[in-house]
């Protein structure tokens, strides 16, 4: 997969390309990356990009010349590329968002700084808007870092037990169970005795229960629209039962 960023900062993504799982998987050749600062097509000499808006206001905004043209680059350098724009505007980001990039050949994502970016940048490209959630930061990296790491994670190959991603919170509509490893008792707090009983039916269920109940306590909105299995509709009658009878 060929990963793009159109930045002002590049050398923020050194945390994806040095580090982890990401840095791992680069190696490995599953994904490659290109950072491209629009201060490259700036068309003065001291490379500013940005400038006061109309209308007045305080800040500042990316340009649209510069910024559109290493869009074009990015595109010229992979055609197929989901084109994506980090912005607390855009549609939060979710599990299946991040599984659906996952299968492009490409992921251009662009970080845009002070005030935001020229507003004809966006209706002139088709460019998907994406929020990490309704807060504010200084720039568009540390989001797209964001994106990035998510969306690299699902390639094969990447993890080491693929299962891991299969069994993380949201890949089936739930947040995840409670995991424990050793020891067995830390600070007067034990592990749940199913985990140790080496009956991996009782666990499955035990853990399906547990996603259940903390989706439920945490996240009711995740269960609005789900559509249930038989044993997930039990369970959850049982739970929210068990919680009517608590005094």
């Amino acid at each position: 997969m060929h990963i793009q960023a159109i930045t002002l900062f590049p050398e923020m993504f050194s945390a994806l390309t040095q580090s982890g799982v990401t840095a791992r998987a680069l190696h490995k050749d599953l994904w490659q990356f290109e950072a491209i600062n629009p201060r490259q097509f700036a068309d003065n000499a001291l490379g500013y990009v940005d400038d006061r808006p109309f209308g007045g206001g305080p800040g500042m905004i990316m340009m649209a010349p510069p910024l559109q043209a290493a869009i074009e680059a990015a595109q010229a350098s992979c055609p197929q590329a989901q084109l994506v724009y980090m912005s607390p505007q855009g549609q939060p980001l979710t599990h299946n968002m991040v599984a659906k990039l996952a299968e492009k050949p490409g992921l251009t994502v662009v970080c845009g700084r002070y005030e935001g970016i020229d507003e004809r940048v966006l209706e002139i490209n088709d460019i998907e808007q994406i929020s990490i959630g309704d807060f504010v930061v200084s720039g568009g990296e540390l989001p797209a870092m964001m994106l990035m790491d998510a969306v690299i994670r699902l390639l094969p190959g990447a993890l080491g037990d693929a299962q891991s991603a299969l069994e993380d919170s949201f890949v089936n509509g739930l947040l995840d169970c409670p995991h424990y490893t050793r020891p067995v008792e830390f600070r007067g707090v034990g592990v749940p005795d199913i985990l140790r009983g080496g009956n991996h039916g009782l666990i499955a269920q035990w853990r399906l229960i547990q996603s259940l109940s903390r989706t439920l306590a945490r996240r009711p909105d995740l269960l609005a629209s789900r559509v249930f299995t038989p044993e997930e509709s039990r369970l959850l009658h049982a739970i929210k039962q068990e919680e009517r009878d608590v005094p």
